[in-house]
């Protein structure tokens, strides 16, 4: 993985997925997550999720907030859990309860903040 790979995820845009589609499983989803890297983790082939560490409560709040507007701009909307020093991201497609591609398009697009 390099960081070229992760930015060419983050220049695709979000997919609005309908529902009726599988979630991706096994070797698709370590695919895109080598593509991805930068310590975030497939939790039990369901969700990406990722604890990003900061100095203070400010400085995670000002990331949650871009985090929050990145996820709006793309109609893609995580979970955000903020604490002092910390934000964790838990992505996933609610529509088929897994992963897409989309999942790991907003990843890239949050590692770019």
């Amino acid at each position: 993985m390099t960081d070229d790979t992760c930015e060419l995820l983050a220049k695709k845009d979000c997919v609005p997925c309908k529902g009726g589609v599988p979630p991706l499983k096994g070797a698709a989803l370590q695919d895109l997550l080598s593509q991805l890297g930068h310590g975030w983790e497939i939790v039990k082939e369901h969700h990406l999720e990722k604890t990003f560490a900061f100095p203070d409560f400010q400085t995670a709040l000002d990331f949650t907030n871009k985090v929050g507007a990145i996820a709006e701009s793309e109609g893609h909307h995580p979970d955000i859990h903020l604490a002092w020093g910390k934000c964790r991201v838990v992505i996933w497609t609610h529509k088929i309860d897994g992963l897409t591609e989309s999942d790991f398009v907003l990843a890239a697009k949050i590692e770019k903040i």
